[in-house]
């Protein structure tokens, strides 16, 4: 695959954070987040190998979302890729379930808590309408 020698380390390893940071919504999201950025925006795959590669990721038993950003991150970096795409997409993700776990549990009761976790719930709404809008593009 040509895109392979395209992509720097770096940039990548940037790219799975954000990512990782950012894919909260469920498989739904994380995949729309995932074709948004390796596909669409850097073009470091094209939609051909990023369904064919979503396809495979749905036959095998497990997370599809984790095993496909795996995939991607060897299709560009080999072991070493998929190994840190693997890791940063759920790495991210469990520090901020963690830290706002902690927060909750001794700090729940405070107004200023209660509304952070209030605004939360109000952003679910925003991570929908984008769920909606990808499933809707990759449809077409």
């Amino acid at each position: 695959m040509t895109a392979r020698n395209r992509v720097g380390f770096a940039e990548a390893l940037r790219v799975w954070a954000k990512i990782g940071a950012l894919g909260f919504g469920g498989p739904t999201g994380q995949i729309a987040l995932m074709h948004r950025e390796p596909v669409e925006k850097r073009k470091w795959i094209g939609e051909p190998c990023f369904l064919h590669a979503l396809s495979y990721c749905m036959l095998l038993l497990g997370p599809e979302a984790q095993q496909l950003a795996a995939y991607i991150g060897w299709l560009l970096h080999r072991a070493r890729g998929g190994i840190i795409a693997g890791v940063l997409f759920v790495l991210p993700g469990a520090l901020v379930l963690g830290l706002l776990g902690w927060l909750y549990v001794v700090h729940g009761s405070a107004l200023l808590v209660a509304a952070l976790f209030f605004g939360l719930k109000a952003s679910l709404s925003a991570i929908t309408a984008v769920v909606v809008g990808v499933i809707l593009n990759l449809a077409a």
